[in-house]
């Protein structure tokens, strides 16, 4: 038995002369959070150009890159209809892409909505035009935001409308 004591001691010694420095815990956290955040700027830009190029979207001269960084960037096809949503979503209104897919812009509006505003929407739409409006929205919990809305008519390569696309950011 004295030959495990001599052991377990000369073990003790051993791991207590180490000087190991052990990472704090919780900075995995923001690192997980950064690896996340770059993973769903990746899937949004992939996506974008997947619809673009499936479309024949005429080139424009949007950078996407930083507008993925700074805003929401929202698709909806010619009847209006969301068919993208980048990730960032989330963190402007609480909604995730999955729960507005499908949907129209307009689920975001409601009582606070200037009515006036949303008809030069409405209007630059039909003229295929683009716009530029600060529109009082509503958060997937009910709170109202002021929300700046860059909005484009996209065309394909025969000069046919295929969507619409919306920089978007609290203002």
């Amino acid at each position: 038995m004295n030959n495990f004591r001599q052991y377990e001691d000369a073990i003790a010694m051993y791991h207590n002369g180490l000087n190991v420095k052990t990472p704090p815990i919780f900075c995995w956290d923001f690192h997980n959070e950064f690896l996340t955040a770059v993973k769903s700027f990746f899937q949004d830009l992939n996506k974008l150009n997947s619809i673009a190029s499936q479309n024949k979207w005429i080139q424009n001269n949007w950078d996407i890159k930083n507008s993925l960084k700074e805003e929401v960037i929202i698709v909806t096809d010619a009847k209006l209809k969301i068919v993208f949503a980048s990730h960032n979503i989330v963190k402007m209104n609480g909604y995730v892409e999955a729960e507005v897919l499908g949907k129209s812009p307009k689920m975001f509006q409601g009582e606070a909505t200037n009515q006036i505003t949303s008809n030069e929407i409405r209007k630059a739409i039909v003229d295929q035009q683009p716009f530029e409006k600060i529109v009082m929205n509503y958060k997937k919990n009910g709170e109202v935001y002021a929300c700046l809305i860059k909005g484009f008519p996209v065309f394909n390569t025969k000069g046919d409308l295929s969507h619409y696309i919306a920089f978007e950011k609290a203002a």
